[in-house]
């Protein structure tokens, strides 16, 4: 079986007394969509925090491609995306000036046919020019998205990408990441929104006050399940319904 993509181990972060991570074991596998969920708090911002080189792991490791990321933390920061939960951007630069500047930061040359890729794919074309503070919330979310793909990461990690989108973007969303999945970029996606992961992910996680309570199938999980929805048995294991964002 091939390498995983990213390999956990024993991932654990205290906050003085708070355990938000509580040693985590993890493999995620290349050109899969895998949906880690829990409820506000359980831990899943810290995680990907900490593959994604934000925040330092009190104990374990974590690696990219065989590589730790702090030891080789250039490296994996390159084959890395970041779709955070909060929409950050500049609100000086236009659409196009915003993805040459964060293509810039990885070193990488934006070419015209790349640009005109990431316009086209998160429809964002009319919105070339256009300043950043005149954007939409949607529009700024589908910014977000593509600042994350300019430089081609090998693992995306997208973290609540939709909440407080409306359903046309939320679906146009779920299309494009089918795509980066087929074309073999690994997707790592948080969602409250249970039917979000119930239709992408291959792969579910669940994880509850720092510790990984499942890691299945999803198929397989739904079928031992008896049919059950994927919101039936994340309330069984971690014992209340996920609101959704608003």
């Amino acid at each position: 079986m091939p390498e995983p993509v990213v390999q956990i181990r024993g991932l654990t972060k205290r906050y003085g007394d708070l355990v938000a991570l509580g040693g985590v074991d993890l493999d995620i596998r290349a050109g899969e969509i895998f949906g880690l969920l829990g409820p506000n708090g359980a831990g899943k911002t810290t995680l990907i925090s900490i593959v994604t080189g934000l925040a330092r792991a009190t104990a374990g490791e974590a690696r990219v491609l065989g590589r730790d990321v702090v030891r080789d933390y250039r490296f994996t920061r390159r084959h890395v995306g970041l779709v955070p939960q909060e929409i950050n951007f500049d609100p000086f630069f236009t659409v196009e000036e915003s993805l040459r500047f964060q293509a810039g930061y990885f070193d990488v040359r934006l070419t015209e046919a790349r640009l005109t890729e990431l316009l086209t794919a998160l429809d964002l074309t009319a919105k070339r020019h256009t300043s950043a503070r005149a954007l939409s919330g949607g529009m700024r979310r589908r910014l977000l998205i593509a600042k994350a793909l300019v430089h081609e990461p090998k693992v995306l990690f997208l973290d609540e990408p939709t909440a407080g989108v409306d359903v046309e973007l939320r679906r146009a969303l779920w299309a494009y990441v089918r795509t980066l999945r087929d074309r073999g970029t690994t997707v790592v996606l948080t969602t409250h929104y249970l039917e979000e992961a119930e239709a992408l992910a291959d792969r579910i996680g669940i994880i509850d006050r720092g510790l990984l309570r499942l890691v299945e199938e999803k198929t397989a999980l739904m079928a031992r399940s008896g049919g059950r929805s994927l919101e039936e048995i994340y309330v069984e294991l971690v014992g209340r319904k996920e609101a959704a964002a608003p």
